[in-house]
């Protein structure tokens, strides 16, 4: 049986549940660089955001179609669902990896919106994309992980209870493979002794509530530690997938909004007697943009087809999130274009889904990284790096 990408009731929903949250919310949290608190809050009472958590912890147990579903409507609405994305695919890492008492423990909890599990540790200012050259330390001391070094682009650090953190518990120069050594903890910030623990805002082009975070003899449990020690490294690659799809979704509803509001203005926007719409320099790029969407959407379908049929579809997920990725971009530059000043006014909203959208041919993974990663793996041209 052919798998259902539409999910209309859940689209539906999550449209009515964006439309509580128009332009001026999204706006004023955008001049005072705020968290979406209540957009988060109603979209957890609403199960939306346990979609992926199982019914036995708590949640709707939904495949990772619905999860794609969710997303795009909330980014077609003219929202930004950056803000608790992540919980969708962190809790997998709990999920697939963590033990028994773990997933208990914590997934009923994220499920019902007791804890929030946003904050994913991984990339440090010095190894970039490089995550084998990772320099946090986890060092084991009886019952518990003394944790010590930097993240960078943690975001939601400081609107999360709950961490993932990959840290390197044996030094890279005793193991035989650069990937071994790295180990995955779920750090409860909320138990941080006073210094242990130091988060720091990053302002950035857009309101994506990034921090860094240093780590300073910070006491984690060995009870906290997901799956054995030192294959942490395989842990966080099983998780990407899964975050290249949901990230396509996202770039796929900005690619909608934008080109709904384009064609939209171009046929209501009026210059020298006639809509700005029915010339051929303002259709071509909008219809292009378009083009490029629905390329983009069949792939990222495909990879989430692959992917809930238990499949592992790299090749599939990163072109997804490539192509989402250069096709919402487009379709900005398009609306901007057509809006032409007006583009520029905050009123519009369409300035600021243009620094959102930009986001994702850079994070979480670049257009180069995928291409590389196309070339090596899928093409079978040799390693660039």
């Amino acid at each position: 049986m052919p798998l259902d990408l539409n999910h209309p009731d859940i689209r539906e929903g999550v449209a009515k549940l964006c439309a509580e949250f128009p332009g001026p919310y999204w706006r004023k949290l955008d001049r005072e660089m705020a968290y979406p608190a209540e957009f988060v809050r109603a979209l957890t009472d609403a199960g939306y955001l346990s979609a992926m958590i199982p019914e036995e912890y708590g949640g709707a147990g939904l495949g990772i179609s619905a999860a794609v579903a969710i997303l795009e409507e909330i980014h077609r609405a003219g929202c930004n669902a950056g803000a608790c994305h992540a919980q969708m695919y962190t809790m997998g890492t709990v999920l697939r990896h963590g033990s028994a008492a773990q997933k208990s423990t914590y997934l009923p909890q994220i499920a019902s919106g007791a804890l929030r599990l946003q904050a994913f540790g991984v990339t440090e200012p010095t190894s970039g994309t490089d995550t084998t050259a990772l320099k946090t330390t986890a060092r084991r001391e009886g019952d518990r992980y003394i944790v010590n070094g930097q993240k960078i682009w943690t975001s939601r650090a400081e609107h999360s209870d709950l961490m993932v953190l990959l840290a390197r518990t044996t030094p890279l120069a005793d193991v035989a493979k650069k990937t071994d050594g790295l180990s995955v903890l779920l750090v409860d910030m909320r138990t941080a002794k006073p210094g242990a623990l130091t988060i720091r805002p990053i302002r950035t082009m857009m309101n994506h509530s990034t921090t860094e975070v240093f780590f300073d003899n910070l006491e984690v449990p060995t009870a906290n530690l997901i799956g054995e020690e030192g294959k942490g490294f395989r842990y966080i690659l099983a998780g990407m997938n899964a975050e290249r799809i949901l990230i396509a979704s996202e770039c796929i509803g900005d690619a909608k909004w934008f080109i709904e509001k384009a064609s939209s203005y171009a046929k209501e926007r009026v210059v020298f007697g006639r809509p700005i719409g029915q010339n051929q320099g303002i259709q071509f790029p909008i219809a292009k943009a378009y083009a490029d969407m629905r390329a983009a959407e069949l792939m990222l379908h495909e990879a989430a087809r692959l992917y809930e049929a238990g499949e592992n579809p790299g090749e599939e997920s990163n072109l997804a999130k490539m192509l989402a990725a250069d096709a919402s971009w487009a379709a900005a530059e398009a609306c901007v274009q057509t809006f032409g000043g007006f583009g520029f006014a905050e009123e519009y909203d369409v300035e600021r889904k243009f620094r959102e959208t930009r986001l994702y041919r850079v994070a979480p993974i670049s257009t180069n990284l995928v291409l590389s990663y196309l070339s090596e793996h899928v093409l079978g041209m040799p390693r660039s790096y």
